[in-house]
């Protein structure tokens, strides 16, 4: 039996779906534990692009079983529209798909309250999806589970009270009379298409890791947007890190083995708040074409930077990350020097970790070290040792200066194009 969590390492959009698609051939189940539809993981399958919000990747192995757990919030309209998304392209999803029975719902009225902040209050950046709202709901103890959803009663009773504590709100853009009468309708659609689906997974879990069973816990976003340890208040409404696998499906600490951290070899987010590294000016804007640097969710263009070994370090801490997965360094394929920002300064002093001030964060200096680029194509090479031995020297570096072992390298979105240099788990 192996239990591995792979966990993004920056702001998201590290490459987390084809590493968890690449490892999953080695594994027996795919769970993923948090975060909404407001994630996207895209993967190229069968020469194929497949972008997944809120089920696991590994739902493209037709031998692979998968677990939506308790931790994550969901959207039932979109996960309907998710599961024929797959079904249109003949990958089956019953008797493969399981939901917890204890996952939270999202509403209009979430979303139309995470729209209204946006617009009018506090701008975040969020995706408008209404899941910091439907995590509020959840932690208020005012939530609808998935449960609560299969039952008639239940649910109507539910719905009544929160539409009528929320009712000043919903009028701002629809009378809750008819609003309930839509959320209702698009509920007896939705029934008949996941209640086959839900399940008590936790309890699935222990009996599967019991038999010897090998699991995938694949968080969405990255540990810089974690609640707790991110840049707040430019984070998501949930925990990306390692730590939030346990209670976001169920399972005990003593059963995760390890943790694959997933990082780009440059540093990439979206949206607000600060980023030390970012690079701006033509290289920006060449990097983020190659990459296909743009948001599988909002379509939004990433802000792209440098790699910055002070957040990584934060990051591997907080996860207990010793090893890496680094991804897309084909990017750099064409880049003369590259630069890794090993510490910041603020005030002409040396910091060495990452700060929590939003202050001190918005004032420091990345202080970077420079390492020749290789000038040639990486892609499509399968072997450490044949790739450009600058390329070489620069993993080593990273390894280096983070304490950490890099095991995967990836270039592209195709699983084909990876370097598997130290298999861990299975």
């Amino acid at each position: 039996m192996s239990a591995i969590v792979i966990v993004g390492m920056q702001w998201g959009d590290e490459g987390k779906g084809k590493v968890c698609h690449f490892l999953s051939n080695w594994t027996d189940w795919v769970v993923r534990y948090q975060g909404g539809n407001n994630a996207g993981h895209t993967v190229v399958f069968d020469g194929k692009k497949y972008v997944l919000h809120l089920i696991p990747s590994g739902i493209l192995y037709p031998d692979k079983k998968c677990i939506i757990g308790n931790g994550v919030v969901i959207d039932p309209v979109a996960l309907v529209e998710e599961t024929k998304f797959l079904r249109d392209r003949e990958i089956e999803v019953a008797g493969r798909l399981f939901i917890s029975s204890n996952s939270h719902l999202i509403f209009p009225y979430h979303q139309y309250k995470e729209g209204f902040r946006e617009e009018v209050k506090t701008r975040i950046g969020t995706t408008r999806k209404g899941i910091g709202p439907a995590y509020e709901d959840k932690y208020g103890r005012v939530g609808i589970r998935m449960a609560d959803y299969l039952e008639d009663d239940t649910f109507v009773e539910l719905l009544d009270r929160n539409l009528r504590e929320k009712k000043s709100f919903i009028e701002r853009y629809k009378k809750p009379e008819e609003l309930k009468e839509i959320i209702l309708a698009k509920r007896e659609e939705i029934l008949p298409e996941i209640k086959e689906y839900v399940r008590e997974t936790s309890l699935m879990l222990d009996k599967e890791l019991a038999a010897g069973k090998n699991i995938i816990f694949e968080g969405a976003q990255g540990a810089m947007l974690d609640c707790d340890f991110g840049t707040y208040p430019f984070v998501t409404s949930s925990n990306p890190v390692s730590g939030g696998a346990c209670p976001g499906s169920g399972v005990a600490p003593v059963c995760i083995d390890k943790v694959i951290g997933v990082t780009k070899a440059y540093t990439t987010r979206v949206g607000l708040g600060p980023f030390p590294t970012e690079i701006e000016g033509d290289l920006a804007h060449t990097l983020r074409e190659k990459g296909g640097e743009y948001g599988a969710t909002t379509g939004r263009p990433r802000r792209l930077g440098w790699l910055d070994i002070v957040q990584l370090k934060l990051a591997v801490r907080i996860n207990g990350a010793r090893k890496l997965a680094l991804t897309k360094i084909d990017v750099l394929d064409d880049v003369k020097e590259i630069k890794i920002c090993t510490g910041y300064s603020h005030n002409g002093q040396a910091v060495e970790d990452f700060p929590f001030s939003r202050k001190v964060l918005k004032e420091v200096k990345p202080v970077y070290e420079t390492l020749e680029g290789w000038m040639a194509p990486t892609g499509g090479i399968t072997d450490f040792d044949k790739l450009p031995e600058n390329t070489r020297k620069f993993i080593r570096r990273i390894e280096e200066l983070t304490s950490s072992k890099i095991v995967l390298v990836s270039m592209g979105k195709s699983k084909d194009d990876t370097i598997y240099i130290e298999k861990e788990g299975f």
